[in-house]
């Protein structure tokens, strides 16, 4: 019996230590510069999606779910087709949140996936609203000059395709 205490006790600190060795790894990470190819110390350059993850199923494997989602157009619920087949989506930002460092310049690259539009605004730091379309890039660039927790906001989709721009601050 006291064997198996031992291992359980090992495999324990093999985790703790696996989860120490993470923590220093992102702590390093997080301390040092992140500088790509042709971007200057400073700067900062994000990828980001306008995406639609989507499921469905037919009602012979799955009941219709009778609750309604909330309102607006970040939610779509389609009742079964004369298949029985329903589906379910949701309208987000991928990645939905953003962490940047203050006084850093920041360059959000984003690609519309799905949705023919996205009407998107940054509280703080890109109060006009500015546009994603499907298959396209579109650019918002701002200096993170602010500490704090801002949201990334589209209109078309609420209340689901809502991001978080965290801004750490010096």
């Amino acid at each position: 019996m006291k064997h198996i205490g031992r291992a359980v006790v090992t495999r324990r600190l093999q985790v703790v230590i696996s989860a120490f060795a993470i923590l220093a790894g992102l702590a390093l990470v997080m301390a040092s510069p992140q500088v790509g190819m042709g971007q200057a110390a400073g700067e900062r350059v994000i990828y980001m999606a306008a995406i639609e993850p989507k499921g469905g199923v037919t009602v012979d494997k799955e009941p219709y779910p009778g609750a309604p989602l909330p309102k607006g157009g970040g939610y779509v619920l389609n009742p079964p087709n004369p298949q029985g087949r329903w589906e379910v989506s949701v309208y987000q930002w991928s990645p939905s949140t953003i962490v940047v460092r203050q006084g850093e310049r920041v360059t959000l690259e984003i690609v519309g996936i799905n949705g023919g539009k996205h009407s998107g605004h940054i509280d703080k730091y890109h109060p006009d609203h500015f546009e994603v379309k499907r298959g396209q890039i579109t650019r918002v660039q701002f200096t993170a000059d602010t500490a704090g927790i801002f949201k990334i906001h589209c209109k078309e989709h609420e209340p689901s395709m809502e991001g978080t721009l965290v801004v750490l601050p010096r």
